[in-house]
């Protein structure tokens, strides 16, 4: 089904989702301007009771989280020297660049004074877990950057910096494992702290490893998600293989999280609140079947990854399932404790989900300028040397009019 187009002047077309993408961006841009002049409270529903809102469990919780298949992608294939990956690195490390990009981006609207986000440069804490993460996020963006600059290079043809960004790729990509297990870890050692406040379902004295652990699982689930839309979006053909191989490491990574959880549990002897009547419950359970349990199973067959839409929905899954996490620990843990309940408003969504466009847009203009996706190069076709006429009578004892059209039909055919 072809999506409407609308006709303006001068030949320019309008389609349906660039229409959609037009409204995104002036919601989104109405809604700043609230936040920016006339304050927090003009546009969220955060108050003293949930100073944390939807901009933190999502844009800076899943976005950091959603960005980790550079760092995956990048240690597989360059530390690992697993290099059937590389057809798909560059578009997983230009997903997870832009991925900061707008993280840091989503943290300007959070801040009370986001002209003071250079503080932490100067001013030092070290007894801070947020000054280890923006230290990390900062030296970590920058990483991605450099790793990214080889397709600036090469649109321009710079060549003195590309061979020296080449020769420096395996200690940059070891910086950017250690900067990135530093501050996916510690995004959950932020909330050791308020183990009275959270409802025992979702605190562990684990949850460094539990987000460590979930960020690589979303990682590679990620970079299956991006492949999948970029193949559909820029008619390309879909690394299917490859997508596979990575399928099956997702399938082992949400079973090392779903030990890690079942292991709290018996920890901490909350197997009984499973079955409670209570909110968190069933946010807990759906956390854990839809995001883990579901799509561990269907990608532990062959052939749901070998079926491109199969392997998709059971991704998305995976990213839905980490997402709710990230919630659940955020802001449904507490809930009760605060005795409050959060409902972010409709500029506070409208800028959410403009941050998301703006990462699509930015992905799909990058494609379009510069060399992204790997290009299969195309099978030479092997020259079929002509049979002489009078060795083709010699042989077959055919008439010399016969052999000279047999001969220019295996010309052709060369």
């Amino acid at each position: 089904m072809k999506m409407p187009v609308l006709t303006l002047k001068r030949g320019m077309r309008l389609t349906f989702w660039q229409g959609v993408f037009a409204l995104i961006l002036a919601a989104g841009l109405y809604s700043t301007y609230v936040r920016f002049f006339h304050g927090l409270g003009a546009v969220a529903n955060m108050n003293d009771t949930f100073p944390w809102g939807i901009w933190v469990s999502f844009d800076i919780l899943c976005g950091v989280g959603l960005a980790a298949g550079g760092f995956t992608m990048a240690a597989v294939t360059h530390i690992f020297h697993i290099k059937k990956f590389e057809p798909i690195i560059r578009p997983a490390i230009l997903t997870a660049f832009l991925g900061y990009l707008l993280v840091i981006f989503g943290l300007m609207y959070d801040l009370g004074q986001p002209w003071d986000i250079w503080h932490p440069m100067v001013m030092w804490n070290p007894s801070s877990v947020m000054f280890e993460v923006s230290w990390c996020v900062m030296l970590y963006t920058t990483v991605l950057a450099l790793e990214f600059s080889p397709v600036v290079f090469e649109k321009f043809r710079m060549e003195k910096p590309l061979r020296i960004i080449r020769n420096i790729t395996v200690p940059l990509v070891i910086l950017g494992v250690m900067f990135s297990t530093l501050h996916q870890s510690s995004l959950g050692a932020m909330f050791l702290i308020a183990k009275e406040k959270m409802y025992p379902l979702f605190y562990s004295p684990m949850l460094p490893l539990n987000f460590f652990v979930s960020s690589v699982a979303v990682g590679f689930a990620m970079v299956i998600f991006e492949s999948y839309l970029s193949a559909r979006a820029f008619k390309k053909q879909l690394e299917t293989p490859l997508l596979m191989d990575l399928a099956r490491i997702v399938v082992f990574m949400l079973a090392l999280v779903l030990v890690l959880r079942l292991q709290d549990l018996g920890r901490s002897g909350s197997w009984d609140l499973l079955f409670l009547n209570r909110p968190e419950t069933y946010f807990f359970w759906g956390e854990l079947l839809i995001g883990v349990m579901i799509p561990m199973v269907l990608l532990a067959f062959r052939k749901v990854r070998m079926n491109e839409f199969a392997l998709f929905s059971s991704v998305v899954m995976v990213i839905l399932g980490f997402i709710a996490n990230r919630f659940n620990v955020a802001m449904i843990s507490m809930e009760s404790h605060l005795g409050g309940f959060y409902v972010p408003s409709w500029m506070e969504l409208s800028i959410t989900i403009m941050i998301v466009a703006l990462g699509f847009f930015a992905f799909r203009q990058v494609v379009k300028h510069f060399h992204i996706f790997h290009e299969p190069e195309m099978p030479e076709v092997p020259y079929r040397k002509p049979i002489p006429v009078v060795v083709m009578k010699h042989r077959t004892g055919i008439s010399p009019k016969a052999a000279t059209e047999a001969s220019h039909g295996n010309l052709r055919h060369a």
